[in-house]
C-alpha cells in the first residue's frame, strides 16, 4: 500500500514538473534569432481611403515595438528583415438597418499583402498574399446612405482607428507566433 501511494506520489511530481505544455501568447517569436532589426517601409494603398497606408503602417510599427524584441525602422536598408505590405481592396456592407431603413451597423472588409523577408538571404519568412480583415462598425451619426468605406472612414474617425489597430495587432501576432 505504502509502495502504490509513492508511486503515485512520483507520477504526480513527474507531471508537475514537466509543465502543462501551454505557454502565453504573444511572449515568444518563431523567428530566427538573427533577426533584430526590421524595416517597415510605407504599405502601398490602393484603395480610396486617404492616407489608410500611413495609418497602417504606424501602427504595424508600434504594434512591433511594443512587444519590445524589434528595433523597427522604416528604412529597407541596414535591416535584417522588411515588412512589406500593399492594400489592394476595401468594402463596406451593411449589417443591420434602423426602422427608417438607414443602416446602423457595417461591416468593412479590408484586403492586402503582407510579406516579411529576410534581407541577408532574401528569404520569405511569413507571408499572407490574400489577407482578408474584417471589422464591425456603428454608423456614423451623420450617415450619407452611400455604401462607400472611403466616406464611411472619413466621417468614422474611430472606426479607421479600430480596424488599423485590429489590422496592426493581427499581423504582428501571426508573425511572431507563426500562424
Amino acid at each position: 500500500m505504502m509502495q502504490a501511494s509513492l508511486r503515485v506520489l512520483l507520477v504526480v511530481l513527474a507531471c508537475v514538473s514537466s509543465g502543462c505544455g501551454y505557454t502565453l501568447a504573444g511572449r515568444g517569436s518563431f523567428l530566427p534569432p538573427e533577426i533584430k532589426i526590421i524595416g517597415v517601409p510605407t504599405f502601398v494603398n490602393r484603395t480610396q481611403v486617404f492616407n489608410l497606408e500611413t495609418q497602417l503602417t504606424q501602427k504595424v510599427r508600434a504594434e512591433f515595438i511594443g512587444r519590445g524584441r524589434y528595433q523597427i525602422l522604416p528604412d529597407v536598408t541596414g535591416v535584417d528583415a522588411v515588412l512589406t505590405g500593399e492594400v489592394s481592396g476595401i468594402s463596406l456592407q451593411p449589417l443591420s438597418m434602423t426602422t427608417q431603413q438607414l443602416a446602423s451597423r457595417y461591416a468593412i472588409t479590408m484586403t492586402a499583402s503582407v510579406e516579411l523577408r529576410e534581407t541577408k538571404g532574401n528569404t520569405v519568412l511569413w507571408e499572407n498574399p490574400s489577407l482578408i480583415f474584417r471589422g464591425e462598425y456603428d454608423a456614423p451619426s451623420n450617415p450619407t446612405g452611400q455604401l462607400d468605406a472611403a466616406v464611411f472612414l472619413g466621417q468614422d474617425a474611430n472606426a479607421l482607428e479600430r480596424m488599423t489597430n485590429d489590422f496592426a495587432r493581427t499581423i504582428v501576432s501571426a508573425i511572431l507566433e507563426a500562424f
